[in-house]
Protein backbone atom coordinates (compact mmCIF):
# COMPACT_ATOMS: atom_id res chain seq x y z
CA UNK A 1 0.00 0.00 0.00
CA UNK A 2 2.74 2.50 0.92
CA UNK A 3 4.74 1.77 -2.21
CA UNK A 4 1.61 2.28 -4.31
CA UNK A 5 0.89 5.51 -2.45
CA UNK A 6 4.42 6.74 -3.10
CA UNK A 7 4.12 6.00 -6.81
CA UNK A 8 0.81 7.87 -6.87
CA UNK A 9 2.52 10.86 -5.27
CA UNK A 10 5.38 10.63 -7.77
CA UNK A 11 2.90 10.98 -10.62
CA UNK A 12 1.91 14.38 -9.20
CA UNK A 13 5.36 15.88 -8.68
CA UNK A 14 8.17 16.62 -11.14
CA UNK A 15 10.06 13.49 -12.14
CA UNK A 16 13.38 15.06 -11.17
CA UNK A 17 12.03 15.69 -7.65
CA UNK A 18 11.07 12.05 -7.23
CA UNK A 19 14.50 10.97 -8.40
CA UNK A 20 16.07 13.35 -5.89
CA UNK A 21 13.91 11.94 -3.08
CA UNK A 22 15.06 8.42 -3.96
CA UNK A 23 18.71 9.41 -4.04
CA UNK A 24 18.68 11.44 -0.82
CA UNK A 25 16.62 8.89 1.13
CA UNK A 26 19.11 6.15 0.22
CA UNK A 27 21.79 8.06 2.16
CA UNK A 28 19.64 9.08 5.12
CA UNK A 29 20.30 7.84 8.66
CA UNK A 30 18.81 7.63 12.11
CA UNK A 31 21.93 5.96 13.47
CA UNK A 32 23.02 9.47 14.47
CA UNK A 33 20.67 12.12 15.78
CA UNK A 34 21.07 15.50 17.47
CA UNK A 35 19.67 16.59 20.83
CA UNK A 36 19.72 20.35 21.50
CA UNK A 37 19.24 21.96 24.90
CA UNK A 38 17.57 25.36 25.05
CA UNK A 39 19.12 26.96 21.96
CA UNK A 40 17.94 30.59 21.94
CA UNK A 41 19.70 32.24 18.99
CA UNK A 42 17.65 31.82 15.83
CA UNK A 43 20.63 31.75 13.48
CA UNK A 44 22.12 28.84 15.43
CA UNK A 45 18.81 26.98 15.48
CA UNK A 46 18.47 27.48 11.75
CA UNK A 47 22.05 26.47 10.97
CA UNK A 48 21.73 23.26 13.00
CA UNK A 49 18.67 21.96 11.17
CA UNK A 50 20.35 22.85 7.87
CA UNK A 51 23.47 20.88 8.89
CA UNK A 52 21.31 17.90 9.86
CA UNK A 53 19.79 17.88 6.39
CA UNK A 54 23.13 18.38 4.64
CA UNK A 55 24.72 15.45 6.50
CA UNK A 56 21.73 13.15 6.07
CA UNK A 57 20.50 13.19 9.68
CA UNK A 58 16.77 12.49 9.57
CA UNK A 59 15.80 13.44 13.14
CA UNK A 60 16.47 16.46 15.34
CA UNK A 61 15.36 16.55 18.98
CA UNK A 62 14.99 19.91 20.71
CA UNK A 63 14.43 20.66 24.39
CA UNK A 64 12.81 24.09 24.65
CA UNK A 65 11.31 24.46 28.12
CA UNK A 66 12.98 27.89 28.50
CA UNK A 67 13.81 29.01 24.97
CA UNK A 68 11.54 28.38 21.99
CA UNK A 69 13.31 26.86 19.00
CA UNK A 70 12.85 29.33 16.15
CA UNK A 71 14.14 28.88 12.61
CA UNK A 72 15.04 31.65 10.16
CA UNK A 73 13.98 30.56 6.69
CA UNK A 74 16.80 32.33 4.88
CA UNK A 75 19.39 30.43 6.92
CA UNK A 76 17.62 27.06 7.17
CA UNK A 77 17.01 27.06 3.39
CA UNK A 78 13.91 24.90 3.74
CA UNK A 79 15.65 22.17 5.73
CA UNK A 80 12.63 21.95 8.03
CA UNK A 81 10.75 20.22 5.24
CA UNK A 82 13.17 17.32 5.12
CA UNK A 83 14.26 16.80 8.75
CA UNK A 84 11.86 15.39 11.35
CA UNK A 85 11.81 17.79 14.30
CA UNK A 86 10.79 16.60 17.78
CA UNK A 87 10.10 19.27 20.42
CA UNK A 88 10.12 18.71 24.17
CA UNK A 89 8.50 21.58 26.03
CA UNK A 90 5.86 20.11 28.31
CA UNK A 91 5.87 18.78 31.86
CA UNK A 92 8.45 19.30 34.61
CA UNK A 93 11.29 17.31 33.01
CA UNK A 94 11.43 17.86 29.23
CA UNK A 95 15.14 17.04 29.00
CA UNK A 96 14.68 13.78 30.85
CA UNK A 97 11.67 13.00 28.67
CA UNK A 98 13.83 13.50 25.56
CA UNK A 99 16.64 11.33 26.91
CA UNK A 100 14.27 8.56 27.98
CA UNK A 101 12.60 8.54 24.57
CA UNK A 102 15.95 8.28 22.82
CA UNK A 103 17.22 5.58 25.15
CA UNK A 104 14.00 3.59 24.63
CA UNK A 105 14.88 3.55 20.92
CA UNK A 106 18.34 2.17 21.64
CA UNK A 107 20.37 5.39 21.54
CA UNK A 108 23.46 6.10 23.60
CA UNK A 109 23.74 9.72 24.70
CA UNK A 110 26.99 11.51 23.86
CA UNK A 111 27.37 14.97 25.38
CA UNK A 112 29.70 17.39 23.61
CA UNK A 113 31.81 19.40 26.05
CA UNK A 114 35.29 20.98 25.70
CA UNK A 115 36.53 19.46 28.96
CA UNK A 116 35.90 15.84 27.93
CA UNK A 117 38.89 13.47 27.96
CA UNK A 118 37.85 11.68 24.77
CA UNK A 119 37.28 13.15 21.32
CA UNK A 120 34.55 12.57 18.76
CA UNK A 121 36.99 10.31 16.92
CA UNK A 122 36.99 7.94 19.92
CA UNK A 123 33.20 7.81 20.23
CA UNK A 124 31.84 4.25 19.79
CA UNK A 125 29.39 4.04 16.89
CA UNK A 126 28.38 0.39 17.09
CA UNK A 127 25.06 1.50 18.61
CA UNK A 128 22.89 4.49 17.59
CA UNK A 129 24.13 7.75 19.14
CA UNK A 130 22.27 10.91 20.10
CA UNK A 131 24.69 13.85 20.14
CA UNK A 132 23.78 16.33 22.87
CA UNK A 133 24.73 20.01 22.51
CA UNK A 134 24.11 22.67 25.15
CA UNK A 135 23.29 26.35 25.10
CA UNK A 136 25.39 28.98 23.36
CA UNK A 137 26.93 30.34 26.58
CA UNK A 138 26.68 27.63 29.21
CA UNK A 139 27.20 24.47 27.19
CA UNK A 140 25.64 21.21 28.32
CA UNK A 141 23.60 21.19 31.53
CA UNK A 142 24.68 19.41 34.71
CA UNK A 143 21.73 17.09 34.20
CA UNK A 144 22.85 15.81 30.80
CA UNK A 145 26.45 15.69 32.03
CA UNK A 146 25.40 13.22 34.72
CA UNK A 147 23.23 10.95 32.60
CA UNK A 148 25.20 10.91 29.34
CA UNK A 149 26.77 7.62 28.36
CA UNK A 150 29.76 9.41 26.82
CA UNK A 151 31.31 12.86 27.09
CA UNK A 152 33.38 13.84 24.08
CA UNK A 153 35.04 16.92 22.64
CA UNK A 154 36.05 18.31 19.27
CA UNK A 155 39.88 18.48 19.11
CA UNK A 156 41.12 22.08 19.14
CA UNK A 157 44.55 23.70 19.09
CA UNK A 158 43.76 27.41 19.53
CA UNK A 159 43.21 29.76 22.46
CA UNK A 160 39.42 29.83 22.20
CA UNK A 161 37.70 27.35 24.50
CA UNK A 162 34.96 26.15 22.18
CA UNK A 163 33.26 26.47 18.81
CA UNK A 164 29.94 28.14 18.22
CA UNK A 165 27.19 25.55 18.82
CA UNK A 166 26.07 25.40 15.18
CA UNK A 167 29.69 24.99 14.05
CA UNK A 168 30.17 22.26 16.66
CA UNK A 169 27.17 20.38 15.31
CA UNK A 170 28.39 20.64 11.71
CA UNK A 171 31.95 19.53 12.52
CA UNK A 172 30.75 16.62 14.63
CA UNK A 173 28.25 15.38 12.07
CA UNK A 174 30.79 15.60 9.26
CA UNK A 175 33.38 13.63 11.21
CA UNK A 176 31.02 10.94 12.46
CA UNK A 177 29.23 10.51 9.15
CA UNK A 178 32.56 9.92 7.45
CA UNK A 179 33.40 7.34 10.10
CA UNK A 180 30.08 5.58 9.42
CA UNK A 181 30.69 5.58 5.67
CA UNK A 182 34.09 3.97 6.18
CA UNK A 183 32.73 1.40 8.65
CA UNK A 184 30.80 -1.85 8.22
CA UNK A 185 27.94 -0.54 10.38
CA UNK A 186 24.45 -0.81 8.90
CA UNK A 187 23.65 2.88 9.33
CA UNK A 188 21.30 3.62 6.43
CA UNK A 189 17.51 3.61 6.59
CA UNK A 190 15.99 0.32 5.48
CA UNK A 191 13.65 0.27 2.49
CA UNK A 192 10.49 0.55 4.59
CA UNK A 193 11.84 3.56 6.48
CA UNK A 194 12.97 5.15 3.23
CA UNK A 195 9.47 4.81 1.83
CA UNK A 196 7.98 6.38 4.96
CA UNK A 197 10.41 9.29 4.74
CA UNK A 198 9.74 9.85 1.05
CA UNK A 199 5.99 9.90 1.70
CA UNK A 200 6.53 12.61 4.32
CA UNK A 201 8.65 14.60 1.88
CA UNK A 202 6.01 14.35 -0.84
CA UNK A 203 3.36 15.50 1.60
CA UNK A 204 5.45 18.45 2.77
CA UNK A 205 6.52 19.36 -0.75
CA UNK A 206 3.02 19.66 -2.15
CA UNK A 207 0.55 22.37 -1.25
CA UNK A 208 -2.12 20.84 1.00
CA UNK A 209 -0.09 17.66 0.93
CA UNK A 210 -2.01 16.12 3.82
CA UNK A 211 -5.25 16.52 1.91
CA UNK A 212 -3.68 15.05 -1.23
CA UNK A 213 -2.43 12.07 0.76
CA UNK A 214 -5.86 11.31 2.17
CA UNK A 215 -7.42 11.51 -1.29
CA UNK A 216 -4.78 9.19 -2.75
CA UNK A 217 -5.23 6.72 0.10
CA UNK A 218 -8.99 6.65 -0.48
CA UNK A 219 -8.47 6.12 -4.20
CA UNK A 220 -6.07 3.23 -3.63
CA UNK A 221 -8.31 1.62 -1.03
CA UNK A 222 -11.21 1.83 -3.46
CA UNK A 223 -9.24 0.36 -6.34
CA UNK A 224 -7.79 -2.43 -4.19
CA UNK A 225 -11.09 -3.19 -2.52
Amino acid sequence: MKNELLQAFYELIPEVKGQMFDEVASMRTRHLTVLLEEIFQEHNASAVIRSCDCFGIQELHVVESKNKYKVQRDIARGAGRWVDLFNYNEGPTPLLDAVNKLKSKGYKIAALTPDAEHSIFDLPLDQPVALSFGTEWEGISDEIREIADYKVSIPMVGFTESFNVSVSVALTLQALRQRLIESEIDWKLNETDQTDVKLKWCERYMRNGDVVRRELEKRLESSNG
